[in-house]
């Protein structure tokens, strides 16, 4: 394809040997082309690999209209965002045009007369393929004039007639002609408002008012969807469904191995501008805990339990580091199991619990918690050697650790432990990762563990933990 930003006219255009597609078809060739070079099609999305996207690549090979279906916080709106980088990276459009027409086939009333008086002169702009995406949240409020268009009383007002198609206001679809167009929460927009789609699926154009106006539409339009929403809070109408190509279903990532991939590319954006570190046997205990608090049968298991939830907590956790940071003078935030108790209260209302578990709350997430930490202390520390540091506590001695002790602070009172080195080691703290801070972290981990499988005990008080024999 002839893409030349540097051409200003449609005889240039046409000089240069370009070539019009639909955008169904500019999609279709270059995810072709990525398939077969054995590139990224869809970067930054995790876990789909093998499930998601190659339906949604017979989707897109087909030249379908889909649905992505499933519940909050599967990454439903990323996906659909990287469509868009399957389009060429510049069109060109008729310059002004408010619904980018092809200047090969300009089709709307403005553009139709330009053509007419300019000839090969017609001026050209350039677009983007980040330009060519509308997005519209379906919400009560929504109107049949947001996404389709209606009469413009400013241009009334400036002398037009009522009659003249010129005065039409176009809504977001028709401005994301030959683009990618998305609309989220589908079953949400009120079925009378469904309706105005029915013709941009079927029969590709849209119709304002009373205009004698038909526009054919170049565009792919995509939605999203919540399986329960077909039931709780609206439906999609039956002749709109039917006119959708594909269906494809989304999920949470299935394994350990891909939530600690999604948390890592999702929240270290969040936490390294915290300057805070979130050692990786903390992002485990935080990946294991949201897969625990899924699968409980004390949450609604139909609402879910979003990705974001995962994401909220690694960086909650890293903020608390930076907080004691601040507070008690540490040279650098390291981030320890003391932070991750103030994840409970922070995302509790980001789960929807049974109505039995009124009341509970709280207490279902801390018990998620410890077993979370305590599944990760066994696949981490569970065949090391911890004598050394179980010896400290012969006499009676106790340790009191927290949020606002410092991390030097802690060391001075564990005092020096034998196979510090590799306990840090255990927990993938190479070299480089040999402050303070992350032996603290990892010292603290280990007591946490050794509690958790009782070989000591704990006491909380105000917010710090005691642990003794």
């Amino acid at each position: 394809m002839h893409q030349n930003p540097e051409l200003h006219t449609l005889r240039e255009l046409r000089q240069s040997g370009h070539i019009h597609r639909t955008v169904k078809a500019e999609i279709r060739a270059n995810l072709l082309a990525r398939l077969r070079a054995g590139e990224d099609r869809f970067p930054g999305i995790v876990g789909f690999d093998d499930t998601v996207l190659p339906h949604l690549e017979r989707a897109l090979l087909a030249g379908h209209d889909l649905v992505l279906l499933g519940e909050r916080g599967q990454g439903k709106t990323r996906l659909i965002r990287t469509v868009t980088g399957l389009l060429d990276e510049w069109t060109p459009i008729v310059a002004g045009c408010e619904i980018n027409d092809h200047p090969y086939a300009p089709s709307c009333v403005r553009c139709r007369r330009l053509a007419a008086e300019a000839g090969e002169d017609l001026p050209i702009a350039w677009k983007h393929r980040d330009e060519r995406y509308g997005e519209k949240l379906a919400t009560p409020d929504t109107s049949v004039g947001d996404l389709i268009g209606d009469v413009d009383p400013i241009k009334i007002a400036e002398g037009r007639t009522l009659g003249d198609p010129e005065t039409v206001h176009y809504g977001l679809v028709p401005r994301s002609n030959r683009g990618v167009f998305s609309v989220n929460e589908l079953p949400d927009l009120a079925e009378r408002i469904q309706v105005s789609l029915l013709n941009v699926l079927e029969e590709r154009d849209i119709q304002v008012r009373g205009y004698n106006l038909r526009l054919p539409l170049d565009i792919l339009l995509i939605a999203s969807a919540n399986p329960e929403d077909y039931t709780n809070r609206g439906r999609i109408i039956t002749p709109l469904k039917d006119r959708f190509g594909a269906e494809v279903r989304t999920h949470y990532p299935l394994d350990l191995d891909t939530e600690l991939r999604l948390i890592r590319q999702e929240a270290t954006l969040g936490w390294s501008e915290l300057d805070a570190d979130l050692p990786d046997h903390l992002v485990e205990v935080i990946a294991r805990f949201t897969r625990l608090v899924r699968e409980s049968t004390a949450v609604d298991s139909r609402s879910g339990v979003s990705a974001r939830f995962s994401i909220a907590a690694a960086e909650s956790a890293a903020a608390s580091a930076v907080r004691r940071a601040a507070l008690t003078g540490e040279e650098h935030a390291v981030t320890r199991v003391c932070d991750l108790a103030s994840v409970v209260h922070t995302l509790r209302g980001k789960v929807e619990f049974e109505v039995s578990e009124e009341g509970r709350e709280t207490d279902v997430l801390t018990h998620l918690l410890r077993r979370a930490t305590a599944e990760t202390f066994r696949g981490t520390l569970g065949g090391t050697d911890l004598s050394a540091l179980l010896a400290k506590f012969d006499d009676g001695a106790q340790v009191e650790s927290g949020e606002l002790i410092q991390a030097g602070e802690l060391l001075r009172r564990i005092g020096p432990v034998e196979g510090l080195a590799k306990i840090m080691s255990k927990l993938g703290m190479g070299e480089g990762e040999e402050s303070p801070g992350h032996a603290a972290a990892a010292l603290e981990f280990a007591l946490e563990g050794l509690f958790l499988m009782r070989r000591l005990s704990k006491d909380v008080t105000e917010g710090n933990a005691i642990y003794r024999t």
